[in-house]
C-alpha cells in the first residue's frame, strides 16, 4: 500500500452473510481488502486504520458484481472467485497466494505442502505468515490451509469462522 494509501480512492461495499458481515473494498484496478466480522462500524474502522491516508467511501454500486460474485461464494453457487486483485506484497506471498488460489473449493492443504508446491518447501513459517498477512479474504482462500498435525489452526477472522467456512464449502463442493 501507497504510504497509508495516500493518493488511492477506496469505495466499499457491506453484505450479511452466515459468518458474519463481510466489506468489500476496491479500488479501480481491483479488490484491496476483504474483512469479516460482526459488525460494520468494526470493519470500516479497521479498513479506515489500514489506509489512513485513503479516500474511503461506501458505495454499494461501485462494483457491484465483485459484492455479488463473492456473495455467491459464500452461497456456494460459484466455487471460484476470479477477481482483480490491487494489493501491494512481495513476490513470495504473490507466489503463496497464487497457491492457494489453486486449491479447489471444498478442499485443503496443509502449510507444509503449499510450501512444497511453490519450491520452498522449508518456508512452512513463511507460507503461515502470508497467509496470516492476506488482506483479501475469501478471494485467496487462506482459510483452506491447515495445520498437518490436524484441526484448522488459527484465522485472522476468527478459528470459529474458518471452522464455519470450511464445513460449509466441504457440504457444498461438487
Amino acid at each position: 500500500m501507497r504510504r497509508g494509501g495516500a493518493g488511492m480512492q477506496i469505495t466499499y461495499s457491506t453484505l450479511r452473510s452466515p459468518i458474519g458481515v463481510v466489506l468489500i473494498a476496491s479500488t479501480e484496478h481491483g479488490v484491496c481488502a476483504v474483512k469479516i466480522g460482526g459488525s460494520e462500524g468494526a470493519l470500516v474502522a479497521d479498513l479506515n486504520s489500514e489506509f489512513p491516508a485513503a479516500a474511503i467511501h461506501a458505495d454499494a454500486k461501485a462494483r457491484s458484481e465483485w459484492t455479488r460474485a463473492i456473495a455467491r461464494h459464500l452461497r456456494g453457487d460459484a466455487p471460484s472467485l476470479d477477481l482483480p486483485i490491487d494489493v501491494r506484497a512481495t513476490a513470495f506471498q504473490w507466489k503463496v497466494w497464487r497457491e492457494l488460489q489453486r486449491i479447489p473449493y471444498g478442499e485443503t492443504r496443509a502449510y507444509a505442502e503449499v510450501a512444497k508446491r511453490i519450491g520452498k518447501p522449508t518456508a512452512v513459517r513463511a507460507v503461515a505468515r502470508a497467509c496470516a498477512t492476506n488482506p483479501v479474504a475469501l478471494v485467496v482462500p487462506c482459510h483452506r490451509v491447515v495445520p498437518g498435525a490436524g484441526g484448522t489452526g488459527g484465522y485472522r477472522w476468527g478459528k470459529e469462522r474458518k471452522a464455519r467456512l470450511l464445513i460449509a464449502e466441504k457440504n457444498r463442493a461438487v
